[in-house]
């Protein structure tokens, strides 16, 4: 028990406490919601390739923020930039999406939700500098397990879909998450401090502004290139972003349209996934992620697509449609946890401190870079079949184990 996570969450003090105690009002808020908004979109309108327009523009304005979150994140602090960028970037969008009428709500929402390339930054930075580096890969294992605790309270969307329809309950759900952000926004802020490594980055950049801190990417840049782990790091970040972005895009839109499964029955399988996800993280994953990385990241991509091949192989009708799905998410589920986690462990276990700000922001432009044309592709993709963005899915897992393979030929890092 010593060990376990059940222990790294009572003995969690400072920010890393703060960061992961509210997280829970993410997966109540915006997890309740979000796992929805490609079918919502469909609904109010918007074809398959829209949808994956929306979601590349929403990446595109992440990749712009997420190039100035850097500098913003130094200048303006961890603990402050997190209060304002989760506010702009969530809270206000919750608001377009719940009276939106069609294509253009959903462009402005896009384009403000992007903002979030700040806060991504500025809200890890503020999870894992002040926290000790072997507890890193258990703090992110709580955190992406937080994230997932929706799942209890996603029949409240199976209810409300039944009863209601579609769009009007998930309308109401984003307010929930308007009120639900807000109050997580205001009790982190008071709750935390700001960082150690922070405060001297205020410091620093005192009488500098944003574009002339922007303008030493240079020097940051050679120091990313300079670190074949940090290199690592964020390309299987990138790669697990592109596939979590179609599998979150179309894994709806395929159980919907494809397999028939009713609109109100869909929050019942992000039930089942998510508490999937929370199992792993808290009794098998630990277990793989002591000692060499090399392992569960092969086995974080192994089932993920396996999970994928299942899904593109359910038939629409018959009685084992829907055990097939359960499978399939079995292996999702697990896929979905473990890379998440390692993703995310990865850079901060390599990461140079005194530049983490800046160096998050580089990987989460490259990221964004890289997954930008996905999306659209998985859009014009599913207009020809539904099947194929998970086609797509699964060469990208199969580059995601062969890149795994090429860097432990030469190197024996990551032992945490």
């Amino acid at each position: 028990m010593s060990n376990s996570l059940f222990s790294t969450i009572a003995r969690l003090k400072g920010n890393p406490r703060a960061c992961v105690y509210t997280e829970p009002l993410w997966g109540l808020s915006m997890n309740l919601c979000m796992p929805y908004l490609s079918v919502y979109m469909l609904a109010l309108g918007l074809s398959d390739t829209r949808v994956g327009f929306i979601v590349t523009i929403n990446t595109l304005s992440q990749m712009a923020f997420s190039f100035l979150s850097g500098p913003i994140t130094d200048k303006m602090g961890r603990r402050k930039a997190t209060a304002v960028f989760d506010v702009l970037a969530w809270c206000i969008p919750s608001i377009i999406w719940w009276r939106a009428e069609g294509f253009w709500f959903f462009l402005a929402a896009a384009l403000i939700n992007g903002t979030n390339g700040v806060t991504t930054n500025s809200w890890h930075c503020l999870l894992v500098e002040d926290a000790e580096k072997k507890q890193i890969t258990k703090i992110y294992s709580v955190v992406m397990a937080c994230g997932q605790l929706s799942a209890v309270f996603a029949p409240i969307s199976a209810v409300l879909i039944s009863r209601m329809t579609l769009v009007p309950a998930i309308r109401i759900l984003f307010v929930n998450a308007f009120i639900l952000m807000l109050i997580k926004v205001v009790i982190l802020y008071l709750a935390s401090k700001e960082t150690t490594v922070g405060e001297t980055r205020l410091r620093e950049t005192k009488g500098m502004n944003v574009f002339q801190l922007a303008g030493g990417y240079g020097g940051v840049i050679k120091i990313i290139i300079g670190s074949r782990g940090t290199v690592f790091s964020i390309i299987i970040a990138a790669l697990a972003w592109i596939v979590g972005t179609i599998n979150s895009t179309f894994w709806q839109i395929i159980a919907n349209k494809k397999l028939l499964v009713p609109e109100a029955a869909l929050p019942l399988f992000n039930v089942f996934r998510s508490l999937l996800a929370i199992i792993f993280l808290f009794l098998i994953i630990p277990r793989l992620t002591k000692g060499l990385l090399k392992l569960p990241l092969l086995l974080a991509f192994a089932g993920y697509f396996a999970g994928q091949s299942l899904l593109i192989m359910v038939p629409a009708e018959g009685v084992l449609k829907y055990p097939l799905i359960c499978v399939s998410l079995v292996f999702d589920g697990f896929g979905l946890g473990m890379l998440g986690m390692l993703s995310e462990s990865l850079i901060a276990l390599h990461v140079n401190p005194e530049e983490r700000a800046r160096i998050m922001a580089i990987r989460y432009m490259f990221i964004m870079i890289a997954t930008a044309p996905f999306a659209w592709l998985g859009g014009f993709l599913s207009d020809i079949s539904r099947n194929l963005p998970f086609a797509l899915n699964l060469v990208i897992l199969a580059a995601g184990f062969c890149v795994t393979l090429f860097y432990y030929r030469k190197t024996e890092d990551h032992s945490v």
